[in-house]
């Protein structure tokens, strides 16, 4: 056993490469992943739900889209593919999480508008016109709401954050959280024990 979370700034455990295979909205991925980051052999099943059942942007999108938690890059690789024109942030405190999310923009021809980087990194005065995040629930409630405190405010103001919560992990009273928080919610779907939630101004 080691001290490494998906959420180690460094991971030191070995890096055990590896490849994830996985399709939406008609493309098929492969992408790099390694030990240390999450989800390392598979695509999450929250994940998976959240790429299914949120609305995806279009190919004429053009600005600025935030991955939350990017992990080796499975969200930021669909946006960046779905949307040729944005420009993806792709957040992690994990140093070989940013490393194969860069690596894996690449592979999908879209190395030039992701930008894999630590949270401290994205300039402060930038917003956000979708947030996507399957957010790390296993840090604990206290430094997740300080999470969502942090990155939801960035959001445009006609923007949109697409989040994915199990429900068995507090999915439904993050929900009630966020709307006492002043956000505009709607659990936009339900899967196989996942929430999709839609947040809003």
């Amino acid at each position: 056993m080691t001290g490494d979370h998906y959420f180690s700034a460094e991971p030191t455990s070995a890096a055990q490469p590896r490849e994830v295979e996985f399709s939406v909205a008609g493309r098929d991925y492969t992408l790099a992943s390694a030990g240390g980051v999450f989800s390392a052999d598979r695509l999450d099943p929250g994940t998976a739900v959240l790429l299914r059942k949120a609305e995806l942007p279009g190919a004429d999108h053009t600005g600025q889209l935030l991955d939350i938690g990017c992990g080796f890059g499975p969200i930021t690789c669909v946006l960046a593919t779905v949307a040729p024109s944005a420009t993806v942030w792709a957040l992690d405190v994990n140093e070989r999480a940013r490393a194969l999310t860069a690596a894996n923009a690449a592979r999908v021809g879209a190395a030039g508008r992701v930008r894999a980087v630590a949270p401290e990194d994205v300039p402060a005065d930038l917003s956000f016109d979708q947030i996507w995040s399957n957010p790390p629930i296993r840090i604990g409630k206290g430094e997740l709401h300080e999470l969502l405190r942090r990155w939801l405010p960035r959001l445009a103001p006609d923007g949109v954050a697409w989040l994915v919560v199990a429900k068995h992990l507090g999915g439904d009273s993050l929900h009630r959280w966020l709307v006492e928080q002043g956000w505009q919610v709607q659990r936009h779907a339900s899967q196989k024990g996942y929430r999709v939630l839609r947040v809003t101004r």
